[in-house]
């Protein structure tokens, strides 16, 4: 069963994983997202850490600073990013369980949250498909990330 917790120190090792190169161009493993947090003193970035039968398998960060804004005009909503998922456990529906999951996580612990917004690459295809199936919807905007076009996905709580 897929659960969501704040990350704390001792699920680090692990959700040290190393991702393949197709999968390292999309996402920050938890370990550089961990770095630029602390790097900045960001206390509007929230780790989290995902938990398949009690075990950490994956992780990503819910951002509540100005960021989100690139996205979204709603300041009453946080930018999920750096997920991932071990790729020993890819391909069991943990990813797309843990971003249905996440709608009552930040329910319960963030109450004026109202949307959550995400920045996929299209050439991400298989976590464009995940956000899809998850409830998260694509309008037609775009942007330019890191490693290409993004499509811009929203839902609403």
């Amino acid at each position: 069963m897929v659960s969501l917790e704040f990350y704390t120190p001792e699920h680090l090792s692990a959700i040290t994983y190393t991702l393949d190169e197709k999968q390292s161009q999309f996402t920050a493993l938890a370990e550089e997202a961990l770095q630029r947090i602390e790097e900045r003193d960001d206390h509007d970035a929230f780790p989290v850490t995902i938990f398949e039968d009690g075990n950490p398998v994956g992780f990503f960060v819910l951002d509540f600073g100005q960021d989100k804004l690139e996205l979204t005009d709603n300041k009453n909503s946080v930018l999920v990013r750096s997920l991932s998922v071990n790729p020993e456990m890819q391909g069991k529906g943990i990813g797309k369980t843990a971003m249905m999951k996440v709608d009552d996580f930040i329910r319960n612990h963030f109450k004026d949250c109202h949307e959550i917004v995400l920045a996929v690459n299209q050439k991400n295809e298989s976590a464009y498909h995940i956000y899809l199936k998850a409830g998260y919807s694509y309008e037609g905007k775009t942007r330019i990330g890191r490693s290409g076009p993004q499509y811009l996905m929203y839902k609403k709580l």
